[in-house]
């Protein structure tokens, strides 16, 4: 991924972004879905979402990670004093591990951009090795009817289960919704939204 591009993605803020939605509900419709009590929590691409805040406020320990240092700053500047409950890590998702399991993982349309075969392997190990056994990701892509491209990059859209068989084994689909997304300028995105189980480790 191109860390300069989100850089510069995120210079003049996020509200007129077309990514941008003030509050994450088909994400917390499908985490509460999930069934799991909180306990660890990570946000990948979680950028500027206000996801992190309402994950804290249910009582998640939440971790964010962003390619973008200046996602992540604007992200820490409207929670206030509450951005030093939460990490904040600014890495490439496909060169990052996790020190320790989580309990749930959240992307909303981090893997959609992940156009080269190798990049969606890393992640599909990332995600893998991050997860703990029983743990739940949410995963939100453009649907196959979706965009074919956001923010000036190309993208690849997903079915719910297209997304399973390109993350690989180790993981069940047990939900999917799809989400009409209006972007800030009115236009119309077209999302679907994962709920994927984490297997026992064989």
């Amino acid at each position: 991924m191109d860390r300069e591009h989100w850089d510069a993605a995120y210079a003049e803020g996020v509200e007129g972004k077309s990514w941008h939605e003030a509050v994450p509900e088909a994400s917390l419709r499908m985490i509460e879905r999930s069934g799991l009590v909180p306990g660890r929590a990570i946000d990948v691409g979680g950028g500027a979402s206000s996801l992190a805040g309402h994950l804290r406020g249910l009582g998640w320990d939440v971790t964010v990670l962003d390619i973008s240092a200046a996602a992540l700053e604007l992200a820490q500047a409207a929670l206030g004093s509450g951005a030093a409950q939460i990490t904040w890590v600014a890495e490439d998702i496909t060169r990052w591990r996790a020190s320790v399991p989580f309990d749930l993982w959240h992307d909303r349309a981090v893997f959609h951009f992940l156009t080269d075969l190798e990049d969606r392997l890393a992640y599909a190990r990332a995600l893998r090795d991050g997860l703990r056994p029983g743990g739940a990701a949410v995963i939100a892509t453009f649907a196959e009817d979706g965009p074919e491209r956001c923010s000036g990059l190309p993208v690849r859209r997903y079915s719910p289960e297209g997304l399973l068989a390109a993350l690989g084994q180790g993981l069940r689909l047990e939900g999917a919704e799809r989400v009409r997304h209006v972007t800030p300028s009115g236009q119309e995105q077209k999302f679907q939204v994962s709920l994927l189980r984490r297997l026992p480790k064989e």
